[in-house]
């Protein structure tokens, strides 16, 4: 079988990428050019707000390059997870933007939404076909119902249908991250399992290289019983080790990698150094499931927010710290007992615990300024404010034994002192359901959608 190619141009789209990268990439004329466009890394609030993480302008710039080079060497394009989540007010976001760049030319575009209501996950749930994931809470049909949005991740076969179908360019909602990069070399008759690896290895790019970026472009090229990738910056290589490590990248099990069609079995996965960039993978299997489920993601208001920064070099303060901030929670308990209820108010110690919290090994610090964030998140945002504002004078006037200063405890980078963050959401939904078919439909810019 002769080699196909294919280009990722960035970790996410809107991150960026050197366009030298990309041109160098052009050049050794790909099949395809594939990118990951979205996750859950940076939490509920873009699923539940229907908002992008990513910039638009940046998200657009990126577009640009990606549409215009696809177009001009008659190459689609595949996008997975668009506008950062992938419901449909996040597919529209994108699709606007590519109908911005596109304009009056002749293109097919394909988008496929990935969003589910309310009452197809109801009926799932009512009928024992959710299955929770690991450390997931027991849902009720309430909580369905409490999601703003609910997305299900889909697979392979959407994107080979609009392929099928002559897409020129592929849109698509939320999607298992290696399904963008895998689904023409199955379409094309390429092993599922290393078309699979190989996606696992190009959605987030140059990551899986060294020095890592996910900024920057990787080839995977891939063939009868291999995949090869490398880097197309000079400055960066895989190894072996790379490759390897970003296989096992975001995964709980070493062996068996679980996606919405079946299992990525690497038991028998090898990994060879075949020049100083390119490392070349053999051996990697796939397992069909013999039910498909697709992962749900849904995610539902909690309340409002509001935060203070500051900070302190006080030796004593500093040697005291948790039961200084105890005594602030005890304070705002008694303070607004009766008058605020279900108000959650934290406390973000930067130099001690600030990115682990209980579960940092190093108990004692001997850092000589700590950075302390107060989070308050209450049912309104006046709530939340009154909670942080008083949280904060409480603790910057608090009296703690040792105290020499009478001006005030804390030093604030930022007037105003406190933030409102508006709302926040958490995840609800975390859950497979069984695959449908046709759950996921191929519709085209220009019959049923207009940018």
């Amino acid at each position: 079988m002769k080699e196909m190619k294919i280009l990722s141009p960035t970790g996410i789209l809107g991150y960026g990428f050197p366009r030298a990268s990309f041109e160098k990439g052009m050049a050794m004329k790909p099949d395809a050019i594939a990118v990951d466009a979205g996750s859950t890394d940076p939490g509920p609030y873009y699923l539940g707000a229907g908002v992008s993480f990513t910039d638009r302008a940046s998200v657009k710039r990126d577009l640009e390059i990606l549409i215009n080079g696809a177009l001009e060497n008659h190459i689609p394009l595949l996008v997975g997870t668009a506008g950062g989540s992938g419901a449909d007010v996040h597919l529209k976001w994108c699709l606007d933007i590519v109908g911005e760049i596109t304009g009056g030319r002749d293109v097919k575009v394909a988008y496929i939404s990935a969003e589910v209501s309310k009452e197809k996950a109801v009926s799932a749930f009512e009928k024992n076909e959710l299955t929770p994931l690991a450390a997931v809470p027991v849902i009720t049909s309430g909580d369905i119902k409490d999601a703003t949005r609910i997305v299900a991740q889909m697979g392979n076969a959407p994107f080979i249908k609009a392929l099928d179908e002559g897409a020129d360019i592929v849109i698509a909602g939320r999607a298992y991250d290696p399904a963008v990069f895998a689904a023409l070399p199955i379409k094309a008759g390429y092993d599922p399992g290393l078309s699979l690896h190989m996606g696992k290895i190009l959605e987030c790019a140059c990551i899986a290289a060294t020095p890592g970026s996910g900024s920057d472009c990787m080839m995977g090229c891939i063939g009868k019983d291999y995949f090869t990738v490398f880097p197309l910056n000079e400055k960066r290589k895989c190894t072996e080790l790379s490759v390897a490590a970003h296989t096992l990248y975001e995964k709980s099990d070493p062996y068996m990698l679980h996606g919405p069609d079946g299992v990525i079995d690497l038991k028998e996965s090898s990994f060879e150094q075949l020049d100083e960039i390119s490392v070349r993978v053999r051996g990697t299997k796939f397992i069909p499931a013999a039910k498909p489920m697709v992962k749900l993601e849904g995610a539902r208001k909690a309340g409002y927010r509001t935060v203070s920064i500051a900070g302190t070099r006080d030796p004593v303060m500093t040697g005291s710290i948790d039961s200084i901030l105890d005594a602030v929670r005890e304070a705002a308990e008694s303070n607004f007992a009766g008058a605020i209820k279900g108000y959650d108010l934290s406390f973000k110690v930067y130099g001690k615990n600030g990115v682990m919290g209980e579960l940092e090994p190093v108990r004692q610090t001997a850092s000589h300024e700590l950075g302390i964030i107060i989070d308050a998140v209450a049912a309104t945002q006046d709530e939340a404010n009154t909670i942080c504002s008083f949280a904060r004078s409480t603790l910057l006037h608090y009296g703690y034994p040792g105290r020499i200063s009478t001006a005030g405890n804390l030093a604030f980078p930022y007037s105003p002192s406190d933030f409102k963050a508006g709302a926040v959401y958490e995840f609800c939904i975390y859950h497979l359901m069984p695959y449908e078919e046709g759950m996921f439909k191929v519709k085209w810019m220009g019959d049923d959608y207009e940018s």
